[in-house]
Formats: C-alpha cells, structure tokens, sequence
C-alpha cells in the first residue's frame, strides 16, 4: 500500500479574476473561479455559456481537492489537447486546486494552427490567474466533541489552546461541540483529549 503524507494545506484563489488575450484577430476571454465542487463548476460554465453565446468555444480545466486527485481539461471543438491541456497546465503550474478557469473564444476568421493555439490558450489562461489573489487554506474536518456540563472548562480550554473554530455547540445536561480541526494539529488535539480521558474528563469524540 502507498502511504502519503498528510495534506495540511493547499493554495487557491480568493475571489474570481478576469484575463483577454487577443490573436490574429481570435479573442480569447478567461475567467478563473474559486469552487469547491463539480455542480457549482457546472454552474459557473453554463453562466458563462449564457453570457457569451455567440462565442465559438467555451474550453476549460479545472482541479479540486485538497491532494488535487480530481481534475479535467475540456476542449469544447477545439484540436485534441490545444485548449484545456494548456488551461490545466497553468492551473497546475501555480500548485492551485478548487479552481476552474474558462476561455471563452471568438474567432477571428485566421486558424492559428495547434501550435498557436496552444500559446494562446496557455496565455489567455495565465492572464486571469496572474489576475487573481492567491491565497493559502488550511485543511480541516470537523470533529463532534461530547461531554458533560462539569467538563465545559477543559474543553473551553482546548478550544482556545489550538485556536478551533466552533461550527455549533449546545449546553444541556449532556453537552456537544462540533468544532474544525486543521489536519496540521489534528494528532496534538486527539493526544491533548486522549489526556483529558486519562485525568478523568468526560469526554469523548464520535463522528458526525
């Protein structure tokens, strides 16, 4: 079995960003998006399908997951290769995910051949990236903590200790908290409750 190492954080873009590349008279529009999943992907194509409906191709790429492990590159009638390969080398060259980015082009009545094609891509792309905030995000899941009302303290503790930010939480005779936990402190929260069993805390984990 391979063993990987654990992602603890992954680069994205903050909000979307536009680029134009233009070419013997082919305009070539990109966008880039920051997304999380493939429907809201698919959303954001067919907005842009919409909008710009009288443009000859509609090619995109786009990569998600923190381990980026899914991803596509679409050449939408363009030659094999010529549009979304060069899209999702660009993406992929800035170490990005949860990112799609579309170009949009208008022909311009010259073929640019693969070869040009290619560059234009590749370019149009890089613009709207090159446009874009870049910005890091933690990787984390959220982890539902159960324990008694006497207990509130050392929990309360623990929150702050690693700085976790509290999703939801109820106080009742039996109370929870559902809290985010990055994956970079993951194994110091579950040593630190493990201890808090082990001094008599009542508390415990279980999954969502």
């Amino acid at each position: 079995m391979h063993w990987q190492m654990p992602v603890f954080s992954y680069f994205t873009i903050e909000s979307p960003a536009k680029g134009l590349y233009r070419e013997k008279g082919s305009k070539f529009l990109s966008f880039a998006y920051p997304v999380e999943t493939e429907s809201a992907i698919k959303l954001k194509i067919e907005a842009l399908r919409k909008e710009y409906y009288d443009a000859r191709h509609h090619c995109f790429a786009w990569v998600l997951g923190a381990d980026k492990n899914k991803f596509r590159a679409f050449d939408d009638g363009e030659p094999n290769h010529s549009a979304g390969d060069p899209i999702l080398g660009q993406i992929k060259s800035k170490d990005l995910t949860d990112v799609l980015v579309v170009v949009v082009r208008y022909f311009g009545g010259t073929k640019l051949g693969v070869g040009g094609l290619i560059s234009a891509y590749k370019t149009s792309a890089a613009d709207a990236l090159n446009n874009a905030k870049i910005i890091e995000k933690e990787v984390a899941e959220v982890w539902h903590l159960h324990y008694s009302y006497p207990s509130t303290p050392e929990i309360m503790r623990l929150v702050k200790e690693f700085d976790l930010m509290i999703v939801n939480q109820k106080f009742e005779s039996t109370c929870e908290v559902q809290v985010e936990v990055t994956n970079r402190d993951s194994k110091k929260v579950m040593e630190r409750i493990t201890l808090l069993q082990a001094m008599g805390v009542d508390v415990r984990l279980s999954d969502l």
